[in-house]
């Protein structure tokens, strides 16, 4: 049975990953995996995975490099206001997180329309057309001069690049099968992560160009950015689009891929049409995965934009502090790929998010106790290590969920437009210097929400799994009938 739900809870089916991704033995009986085994034997052993290995040499770093640029964007407003933002735009007050939080109106409402616009659109045209936008608004910003120019152009920011994450997410799972994703987005969100740690450490030099060309240094931080405008105008030659038209697959290869696809997504429905849309925006799976997602997302984007500042109140300068932002961010990196490997490889995803979600309320326990400053920096560094790996396992749950190429783009961009909401919580919370309580606090609850909800969403999609298979069962549904349920999405009873 190539399609089937990434959901392992203890009830849940037990899969292991191999050359045509079957069920261990014990498992739910598979019969619907003949087709794949059939195409598969016509290339050589290790194939696929050669093949998985071209089209991440070909993907994964470009897309990696257009994250950590949009990442970079957003985030870097932590970083100016240590370097003197605050007090040249007299952000006084609530000023700040004002500021930090009109970000994520627009862009968590804007993600559903442009996954649909990514669909209708090409990649390699849509995803650089708003990469322009977003590195205009950034390069811009660096003339604001006021509170209310700032919040102008952090609330059309959040407008431009809405897209560009949710976009990315779709994108990588229109060429790899549900299988092999987490491992895929982990590596394209690690780029966050990465950003995160070269965010501190450009801010620490760039903030020592104070006084060049009649700027101030956190001016120079914001106007460095103009580098993913020249990235955007390369996009649009280096994007490739969809396995169908890649120019540096063979025949052979192409073939396999499209098969490999098709065979995953039990030949569901991959055109346009609005009541794909509603099946994602009336599925009750998909506000469980959005509430999980909110729950990850809103220490992450904490940690993003409070890490400097909390390192700060502990005693370290403002430049040590810059520095000292960068090793949580690369811990994070690394766990954040590790485990995405290791999901893919033992084809679960609720647990590592639970595992994850706990190592982090054990840093955030850390920092509210006020220790000493080492152990509050320890703290800091778990939190990130623990939260970072969380969010691209729960985007590839979400997505290997929702059946069909549309539905799975709209999904995947109300999990992360609405749970992008979080971002607004995330920049009122930290308030409360130097001890943070009020901020600690709040993260260690969304975490405690992430976990109660993976639960359950371990517990429901094992009974789902069971519902679908004494169904196919009692009817005698097999994969040779899966055309009368293609427009069904996950609701087809196929759907694993």
């Amino acid at each position: 049975m190539t399609s089937r739900s990434f959901n392992q809870s203890f009830l849940s089916i037990t899969l292991t990953q191999g050359s045509t991704d079957s069920f261990r033995k014990g498992s739910i009986e598979t019969n619907f995996h003949i087709e794949e085994k059939q195409v598969a034997e016509e290339l050589k052993p290790g194939e696929r995975a050669r093949i998985l290995r071209k089209l991440d040499w070909h993907l994964l770093p470009f897309v990696s490099l257009l994250y950590m640029l949009s990442f970079l964007d957003r985030a870097n407003v932590g970083n100016a206001k240590v370097a003197g933002m605050s007090q040249d735009l007299h952000l006084i007050g609530f000023r700040y997180n004002i500021a930090a939080a009109v970000f994520f109106i627009l862009y968590s409402f804007a993600e559903v329309p442009s996954n649909i616009a990514l669909k209708l659109f090409r990649p390699s045209r849509w995803i650089p057309t708003i990469m322009i936008a977003w590195g205009l608004v950034m390069t811009l910003m660096c003339l604001v001069d006021s509170f209310r120019s700032l919040v102008v152009a952090r609330l059309f920011l959040g407008l431009t690049e809405a897209g560009l994450f949710p976009g990315v997410t779709y994108y990588i799972s229109l060429w790899y099968p549900r299988s092999e994703q987490s491992k895929r987005i982990a590596i394209f969100f690690s780029a966050a992560t990465v950003a995160g740690a070269f965010g501190g450490l450009l801010a620490y030099g760039i903030e020592h160009m104070e006084g060049i060309g009649g700027l101030h240094g956190w001016q120079w931080i914001v106007c460095f950015h103009v580098s993913t405008l020249l990235v955007a105008c390369l996009s649009f030659f280096l994007m490739h689009d969809y396995p169908e038209t890649a120019k540096f697959l063979t025949e052979t290869e192409r073939a396999y891929v499209i098969d490999m696809l098709k065979q995953d997504a039990n030949n569901l429905a991959t055109h346009y049409h609005i009541r794909f849309v509603l099946q994602a925006m009336k599925d009750y799976k998909t506000y469980i995965q959005v509430l999980i997602y909110m729950g990850l997302l809103v220490p992450v984007y904490a940690i993003a934009l409070f890490t400097p500042t909390i390192i700060n109140e502990l005693g370290y300068s403002a430049a040590h502090a810059q520095l000292l932002s960068a090793p949580p961010f690369l811990a994070g990196c690394i766990t954040t790929i590790s485990v995405g490997v290791l999901s893919d490889k033992y084809q679960v995803r609720g647990p590592f998010i639970i595992g994850g979600a706990v190592v982090s309320i054990v840093g955030y326990i850390l920092l509210y106790c006020d220790g000493p400053a080492g152990m509050s920096y320890a703290g800091v560094c778990l939190a990130a290590i623990g939260v970072y790996p969380t969010i691209a396992v729960d985007l590839a749950w979400a997505g290997s969920n929702a059946g069909g190429d549309l539905k799975r783009g709209v999904v995947i961009a109300m999990v992360i437009g609405l749970g992008n909401l979080g971002g607004i919580c995330s920049s009122f919370i930290y308030i409360d210097p130097p001890n943070f309580h009020i901020g600690h606090g709040t993260m260690m609850g969304f975490l405690f929400l992430s976990i109660l909800l993976s639960l359950f969403a371990m517990w429901d999609y094992g009974r789902l799994n069971k519902k679908k298979k004494a169904q196919c069962q009692a009817q005698g549904l097999t994969d040779s009938r899966r055309d009368e349920f293609k427009d069904m999405g996950d609701a087809s009873p196929l759907f694993r």
